[in-house]
């Protein structure tokens, strides 16, 4: 998907916005960002549903929840196993997730398989990880401990 970025100055309901317009191959994708470039009702609420899902991808477990349905669908269990939660953690998790439209559950006998409904959400999940991933690479190494004389000489054994 090719990106080009423009930013107007818009108003939506009084309020100044910034809304921004993106050249992309999924039409669908496009509208909705056409939509979010009025100033209209609609692009209120193509604004709300944005950060709705930006909220739910706020709580580290469910990022982590996100990158293990990356591949295919798990069961509450594998997943509560694969991010160190309690069975109840990340059915509560998943509930939030499912609420929110990312995924989707189907019962077999007495488990419950998760997929995400929207693939291609890991995708926006790595281009915020590769941001991450170069802020930490560009933190200055903590400074060095300055040795005293005594536990600077090698041990003799």
């Amino acid at each position: 998907m090719g990106w080009a970025m423009g930013w107007a100055m818009g108003r939506a309901n009084g309020i100044m916005v910034r809304p921004y317009s993106v050249s992309c191959a999924s039409t669908q994708y496009c509208a909705i960002l056409v939509a979010m470039n009025g100033t209209d009702d609609a692009a209120l609420d193509a604004y709300r549903l944005h950060s709705a899902i930006c909220k739910v991808l706020t709580d580290p477990k469910r990022l982590m929840i996100l990158d293990a349905l990356r591949h295919g669908g798990r069961s509450v269990s594998q997943l509560a196993t694969s991010i160190g939660v309690s069975l109840p953690n990340a059915s509560q998790h998943l509930a939030v997730m499912r609420n929110a439209g990312l995924v989707t559950g189907h019962r077999n006998g007495t488990s419950i398989t998760y997929h995400l409904t929207e693939p291609t959400i890991v995708e926006a999940c790595d281009v915020i990880h590769r941001i991450v991933e170069r802020r930490l690479a560009g933190r200055a190494a903590p400074p060095a401990a300055v040795a005293s004389p005594a536990t600077s000489q090698p041990v003799q054994g």
